[in-house]
């Protein structure tokens, strides 16, 4: 199966947004062997610092990193997906800002909803972040389901055992991205959530 011949945005309604940095993941991928999807914020501003962009990109170094930080023996996108774990970001296009608005984060939560029901087996969602957060509960309250994550500070809510759609979800802090590698405490936090993910699927 490849994603991106799969989902996509077809009027992309979103004013707050760089639509030029537009991507879905454009790579094939065996759906019943996700066990973990890793949810991160938005399309970097440069569409070659994507997951799957071709080389060495940014987001792929900071997410092997922290999957190391983790104990996980990887050392690219491509051994991260054959340990279970697919990755891909809430909102589809790159920000304009350093925040991104409600109504975005909602319209773009359609789109990860059809992501999402592409893997029928995955265990455990990594929401890096707190549009990845809000986007994961606006889907649970569009389904009629209660809020997946409550309010609050992300280090305040780590540790009780949350569910969405029947599966654990780890709120978690982002990754991808530059920051990475300033905020220590974060992420020894993240390195943290990403070890439970990955117990829960052995």
């Amino acid at each position: 199966m490849r994603v991106n011949q799969c989902i996509g945005c077809k009027d992309f309604p979103c004013t707050d947004v760089r639509h030029n940095c537009y991507v879905v993941p454009d790579i094939e991928v065996q759906p019943g062997k996700i066990k973990i999807v890793l949810i991160s914020e938005a399309a970097p501003a440069d569409p070659a610092d994507h997951y799957y962009a071709a080389g060495d990109p940014l987001f792929q170094q900071t997410t092997v990193q922290a999957l190391q930080d983790a104990g996980a023996a990887v050392e690219s996108v491509q051994d991260i997906l054959d340990l279970g774990v697919y990755l891909t970001t809430a909102v589809k296009c790159g920000k304009t800002s350093y925040g991104i608005q409600a109504a975005t984060v909602v319209e773009c939560s359609r789109i990860l909803e059809q992501e999402l029901a592409l893997f029928p087996n995955v265990q455990a969602y990594l929401l890096m972040g707190d549009v990845a957060i809000r986007a994961v509960n606006a889907i649970a309250r569009r389904t009629g389901q209660p809020r997946v994550i409550p309010a609050g500070s992300t280090y305040k809510l780590r540790g009780p055992a949350y569910t969405f759609q029947g599966k654990r979800a780890f709120p978690s802090y982002l990754q991808a991205g530059p920051s990475f590698f300033i905020e220590k405490s974060k992420r020894q936090m993240i390195a943290e959530d990403i070890t439970s993910a990955l117990r829960l699927i052995g």
